[in-house]
């Protein structure tokens, strides 16, 4: 789907699919029917969806013209869209990456391989040449999104080195696809708590050094809530240091004000067999709720298991719902569109329109993108 920001540009809005297994194209094209229904329910003419490609079905796609043809052709057929791939799941199984069980998102550890490993840039390279394969014929660019470097434990001189090095190599990949195919792919970094990029501070000092034509941040909002810092002074951060906010992820995080008394409904998080990292707001993390049952750091705390659209976790836990209502604020207010790509669940685009951002559900051709904001307007 399409949006049209008041400056007349375009956001595309996508829904991202899950990174569950698949060894095959075929796997890939069964699971666009779910998503064909959702678009089919909702009466929109295209539904854009955020794809992920585990590394060998990549590399395999990658060197093989005729299987990217056949998978654009299978998205053509069902009236969807994809402008961006998630990269941040490098394993077969998508184990390492985000996963969604029973309805609800959950983040585990997607820091291997970092960004100090060959395997990292050639899985990256690779959603690269397929993307532009598969990009609308009026897009002349798209994104993959990837992970915020890798984990902040054990990042030491060498791996900063060997990562300097690979996101030249990186830059200069792009460089070539979009000299051989007149498109271009830019990639985005997604900070995370425990990751070497994590708060504003850590990802200025970071994009210094690197090409922010080519390379830029993946925003999660969940992610950001669980900084602590105000969205609006965390994006003003990224804008003065000249680093593009490439792609956005529109979620929610768990906060609790008072995590001894909400030690037993906390618990049923530990239960679900996934890390679920806490932070406080004096920059205390724990990398997993478990351990901070354990240890108690002084709350409240914010952790990052994010919560479904539409629904509260329960009492007396609350949602982040805030603090992505400020940052798609910060983004989408300005003069002109602070990201090109945003990604939300269905039931999250509803909510959209009752801020005034888009009135998702009315077919829309092609060539029409629907109107973002005149004048943006929360509540």
């Amino acid at each position: 789907m399409r949006l049209r920001h008041h400056s007349g540009r375009v956001v595309h809005l996508s829904h991202g699919t899950d990174p569950r297994p698949a060894r095959t194209l075929s796997d890939i094209v069964e699971r666009l029917d779910a998503y064909a229904a959702v678009r089919a329910g909702h009466d929109v003419h295209t539904l854009g969806v955020s794809l992920w490609l585990p590394p060998a079905l990549a590399a395999a796609l990658a060197i093989d013209g005729r299987s990217r043809t056949r998978l654009r052709a299978e998205l053509d057929a069902r009236r969807l869209e994809v402008v961006t791939l998630n990269g941040i799941a490098c394993a077969e199984d998508g184990a390492e990456g985000t996963r969604h069980d029973a309805g609800v998102e959950q983040d585990g550890d997607a820091g291997q391989p970092d960004w100090s490993s060959p395997a990292r840039l050639e899985y990256t390279l690779d959603l690269a040449r397929i993307l532009v394969d598969l990009l609308p014929d009026d897009a002349v660019r798209g994104a993959v999104s990837t992970i915020g470097l890798g984990r902040r434990e054990g990042w030491d001189e060498d791996k900063e080195k060997a990562c300097s090095r690979i996101l030249g190599r990186l830059s200069g990949g792009l460089a070539e696809v979009a000299w051989q195919t007149g498109r271009a792919v830019r990639v985005g970094f997604r900070p995370e708590p425990g990751a070497v990029l994590d708060g504003s501070a850590s990802v200025a000092a970071a994009f210094a050094r690197v090409d922010k034509d080519r390379l830029g941040v993946a925003l999660d909002l969940a992610h950001l809530a669980c900084t602590w810092e105000d969205p609006a002074a965390y994006l003003d951060r990224l804008t003065g240091a000249g680093v593009p906010v490439i792609h956005v992820e529109a979620a929610t995080a768990v906060e609790v004000a008072d995590p001894v008394a909400a030690a037993e409904t906390l618990r049923r998080y530990v239960d679900d067999g996934r890390p679920h990292a806490v932070t406080t707001p004096d920059g205390g993390y724990v990398a997993d709720v478990a351990q901070a049952l354990r240890e108690f750091p002084p709350g409240p705390w914010r952790v990052l298991r994010r919560v479904p659209w539409g629904s509260e976790p329960p009492a007396p836990l609350t949602a982040t719902t805030g603090i992505w209502r400020s940052g798609l604020r910060q983004l989408l207010a300005g003069a002109v569109p602070g990201t090109e790509y945003l990604d939300i669940e269905w039931q999250g685009a509803l909510a959209l329109a009752e801020l005034g951002l888009s009135p998702p559900g009315a077919p829309q051709p092609r060539s029409a993108p629907v109107s973002l904001v005149d004048r943006v307007a929360f509540p």
